[in-house]
């Protein structure tokens, strides 16, 4: 969610920050602050709404001299999104400032306590308690203050502080809301809340964990837990590069990162899986054969896109490896009586590796004796450093908002997974291992061939739908879960209200919406339920729905229903979800980009849910 940069070394300040803060715009945001010391003054400019309107105020201060400074953008929580509640906020004396992601649960309690000792609040944020709490016990020993303040306060944060009483340094804190440090020998000391901000500068990065502190100098860096231990952290190098978090010619990150997944898909099954015989080896995942066979129940846990990922992957699990699945929402997981033991393996699947609600529910089950797994494209990340095992999707950087490729390479990595876990339980013959693995490594290249036609012929398409005000997705089996992600797309970036459906429910309800006027969207692959999809879509026609079709080539009942049909390739049927949700994100990117929506930002959106 909230973006933090800070930068102290040899280069002027303004522009490494605003530089970063331009990279961390796809977590969503609604304004915009920096902060940089300048004869031994802290100078400070806020604006709501976008980076560039803070831009406009602070041309002069490119050329300012400093340093060393702070730079956020806000996903407002407390208060409104105005310039008064963006960050940076200051103490009582301007000479101490806080940039902050998280919340801060008690910070009424702590606001009224600090209210009657006298201190003056300018905001209704809670992240300006923390300067006053921090001004409360400062002295001339600004760590002991912070560390003094942070004791206080209940909920997440990172925080990055400024003092002018210390002219040369940066406190960094982080307690379940991502930090990461960039170090370089020549290029200084980096702060951000994610790793695309530090690409231009630096590979070499420290990840914060939970409850440690870090002192920021312009060559050098320590890191203390909280309790005052210094603690030896490895510097991990990222194996991506700032070019590939660049647009290269796209007129969006998302339709560029549309056309990256079939790489995405090489990217994550490559050296995983022998071509000739597909089996498939995941050292990662630390899962030994005894385990694997006193495994009972399988629990996958995630949230939004990730979720449906999670959906398709339970059919793939219990057909092939025979355990039973249970798939949960991540933010209702922890919320009911969980029946979990050593037997049940939990499997949380994220992006980024930092949602909120996903670390929460897997810190809950492996509390109550479950081993856990992750699935996630961010090397370093939390949920990676506490689980017992990982997968690694290897999607590289992903900047639009609405994921597309890491949902693509969730599929790959569960895929794989579901492959492993079957022939280490010795339910997939050899034969069915090879022509499984097979399809999965031919995928990417049947999506790189299709994609230029799928989007000419959704260009096309879309003429008669792009200005409607509802959309209905629906699909059976394997296909369910992609009418949901296909539903979820269109509303995060167009603004059009959609909702996906399991087909045979339509007429336990949805059926009654259907007139002239309403669009549906209905994948109907050649798979084991087609004939029953088929039913669905007549149900459909009868009631005069306006049909978009997504269907298997060669089908020629198909174009009798409808003139607006989109044919695939015939794929093995466990293929078809990941082949089948490029028409549907395809569509919701034409439709949006059609209406002049902010593709890659869309509103009230953050990419890294990183608050409850």
């Amino acid at each position: 969610m909230c973006g933090i940069v800070g930068y102290c070394g040899p280069r002027r300040v303004v522009p490494v920050v605003l530089e970063g803060l331009r990279r961390l715009e796809y977590r969503g945001y609604d304004s915009a602050g920096i902060v940089y010391l300048e004869d031994g003054k802290l100078i400070k400019h806020r604006s709501e709404g976008k980076l560039s309107n803070l831009e406009a105020i602070i041309d002069s201060a490119l050329i300012a001299p400093s340093h060393i400074g702070l730079g956020h953008t806000r996903w407002a929580t407390h208060g409104a999104p105005t310039t008064e509640n963006a960050h940076p906020h200051s103490d009582c004396t301007g000479d101490l400032v806080v940039i902050h992601n998280g919340i801060i649960e008690n910070y009424h309690s702590l606001r009224e306590e600090l209210k009657a000792k006298g201190h003056k609040f300018s905001s209704e944020t809670d992240t300006e308690v923390l300067a006053h709490l921090i001004e409360e016990y400062l002295t001339d020993d600004l760590v002991s203050a912070v560390k003094e303040a942070v004791s206080r306060v209940e909920g997440s944060y990172a925080i990055g502080v400024l003092w002018a009483g210390m002219p040369d340094t940066i406190i960094a804190v982080r307690n379940q809301s991502p930090l990461v440090l960039g170090v370089s020998k020549d290029q200084g000391t980096f702060l951000a809340s994610d790793i695309p901000a530090l690409l231009p500068y630096t590979n070499e990065v420290v990840f914060l964990d939970d409850m440690e502190l870090a002192i920021l100098k312009a060559d050098s860096y320590e890191v203390y837990s909280l309790f005052g231990t210094l603690v030896e952290k490895e510097i991990q190098i990222i194996n991506w590069n700032a070019g590939m978090a660049e647009k290269a010619g796209f007129k969006h990150f998302m339709l560029k990162e549309i056309f990256e997944q079939p790489q995405a898909i090489t990217n994550t099954v490559s050296g995983r899986i022998n071509p000739e015989s597909g089996l498939v080896e995941l050292p990662e995942v630390n899962l030994d054969s005894e385990e694997i066979d006193n495994i009972d129940r399988i629990f996958l846990v995630a949230c939004g896109t990730s979720w449906h990922a999670a959906l398709v992957a339970k059919y793939w699990i219990e057909k092939y490896a025979g355990i039973p699945v249970e798939v949960d929402i991540a933010s209702e997981f922890r919320y009911r009586h969980l029946i979990i033991n050593d037997r049940v393996l939990t499997i949380s699947i994220s992006q980024s590796g930092e949602t909120a609600d996903t670390l929460a529910g897997i810190r809950l089950a492996k509390k109550l004796g479950s081993k856990i797994i992750t699935i996630c494209n961010v090397v370093g990340s939390t949920m990676t450093r506490e689980a017992d095992g990982t997968v690694y999707t290897h999607a590289g950087p992903e900047i639009g908002v609405a994921s597309t490729k890491a949902f693509i390479s969730q599929l790959a990595a569960l895929f794989l997974f579901t492959l492993f876990l079957s022939q280490k339980k010795g339910t997939l013959s050899l034969e069915k291992s090879r022509e499984m693995g097979k399809a999965l490594i031919d995928i990417a290249g049947v999506i790189e061939r299709e994609l230029p036609r799928i989007q000419e012929e959704i260009k096309e398409l879309i003429d008669n739908f792009y200005d409607c005000r509802d959309f209905l997705f629906v699909g059976r089996g394997l296909s369910f879960p992609i009418a949901l992600e296909g539903a979820l797309k269109l509303k995060e970036i167009s603004y059009i209200h959609a909702e996906g459906y399991a087909s045979g429910e339509l007429k336990h309800g949805p059926i009654a919406l259907i007139d002239k006027e309403m669009p549906i969207l209905a994948l109907v692959p050649q798979d084991d339920v087609y004939q029953k999809s088929l039913s669905n879509v007549e149900e459909i026609k009868a009631r005069q729905g306006r049909l978009i079709l997504i269907g298997t080539e060669g089908d020629s009942h198909l174009q009798r229903l409808t003139d607006d049909v989109i044919f695939l390739p015939k794929v093995p049927d466990d293929m078809n979800p990941i082949l089948y949700t490029i028409p549907a994100q395809l569509l919701a990117y034409e439709i949006a980009s059609r209406r002049g929506c902010d593709v890659d930002q869309p509103r009230n959106l953050a990419k890294s849910v990183t608050v409850e």
